[in-house]
């Protein structure tokens, strides 16, 4: 018996990589004889530079770059080939920052740009940029900044030749625009520390930038879908650097052939912390229901809602793997949720039998 075991992390608890090896211990309880084949995933944030390094190998890189308050830290990167694996979050991420530090008005994607110029330098020819987890709401322009002062002979745009013959890939499930009440600010910068009146500060910035970058380049990708991902980072790849969006999960299982790995599988788990409607709008779960053809797939989580409409959707099974009245802080233990997962997993894999 195949299991493909591919667990989203479960945020603030375990990375995928732990979630999945928890799950591994409860197929093993129930079937030692299976052949069990694990995939760490990621939708574009926490977690995805790993996973790409976990399916195509390649070499992590260390660089130095400003973090979103321009202080110095070192940010990790993938280099596979010419082939470049960016994970915004490690120089522009929310988690850089204490709840004290986060004012989206004074914060930037400097160090982005920095790690893009760095593995451009480094011979890539295409990147793959994960969009999650941003701290910023800057539309992009400190990336733009940083790639200007990195290539830019006499400082403008329009100087740098580097990147003319490298294409950029954009990994987010955000399908916002950059502007207006459903635009990066009025959705996205609240949760980044942002006020009511920062957001419209924020947004009219995004709007003047986005009517300027318009006329320079003659047409305008400010409505695209994406350009409201990390705070108008997606814009900025969109607009300057000519970048394709596509779903996280969707760059990944298609980069490790998923689709043919599941074909002679019995059974595949998949899982995140909290699963409900919001679930079934693209997110990591759905990707993997949606390639995994008609073998069954089994969604666990910490939280569960909607459960009658992720049946619906396709999933063989929804199961929370919390007991009923467990408090959250121990619910969020590591070795809590190790055993919770592997115990839920257990019982899965013992029915299905």
């Amino acid at each position: 018996m195949k299991i493909v075991v591919a667990i989203d992390s479960f945020k603030g608890c375990l990375t995928s990589a732990e979630a999945n090896q928890a799950a591994v211990e409860g197929i093993m309880r129930s079937s030692p004889d299976a052949e069990v084949v694990q995939i760490p995933v990621s939708d574009g944030g926490e977690g995805f530079m790993d996973a790409f390094h976990a399916a195509i190998g390649g070499e992590v890189v260390e660089v130095g770059v400003r973090d979103p308050l321009m202080r110095r830290i070192s940010a990790r990167y993938l280099m596979q080939d010419t082939l470049a694996v960016i994970e915004i979050a490690q120089a522009s991420g929310l988690t850089l920052l204490s709840e004290d530090e986060r004012n989206p008005m004074v914060v930037t994607s400097y160090g982005t740009g920095q790690m893009v110029a760095d593995a451009v330098r480094r011979g890539a020819t295409h990147v793959i940029v994960g969009l999650g987890g941003s701290a910023t709401s800057d539309a992009g322009i400190g990336m733009i900044r940083a790639l200007i002062d990195a290539f830019a002979k006499h400082g403008t745009w329009d100087d740098i030749v580097q990147l003319k013959n490298v294409s950029f890939t954009i990994a987010s499930d955000v399908r916002n625009p950059l502007c207006g009440s459903n635009g990066a600010a009025h959705v996205f910068a609240k949760q980044k520390g942002a006020t009511p009146e920062m957001i419209e500060v924020l947004d009219e910035r995004a709007r003047k930038f986005a009517e300027v970058s318009a006329r320079h380049f003659g047409h305008d990708c400010s409505r695209m879908e994406g350009a409201g991902a990390a705070g108008g980072l997606g814009y900025a790849f969109l607009q300057y650097l000519n970048a394709d969006c596509k779903p996280g999960i969707q760059l990944l299982l298609d980069t490790i052939g998923f689709s043919q790995l599941v074909k002679d599988a019995c059974l595949v788990i998949t899982g995140e912390g909290s699963a409900d409607r919001q679930t079934l709008m693209g997110k990591l779960p759905m990707g993997i229901l949606k390639q995994s053809g008609e073998v069954p797939v089994c969604l666990i989580a910490g939280k569960i809602t909607d459960r009658e409409l992720l049946l619906q959707a396709g999933f063989a099974h929804a199961e929370c793997i919390n007991p009923p009245g467990i408090p959250l802080e121990e619910a969020m233990q590591k070795d809590v949720a190790r055993r919770n997962i592997a115990d839920t997993v257990s019982r899965l894999v013992t029915y299905i039998k």
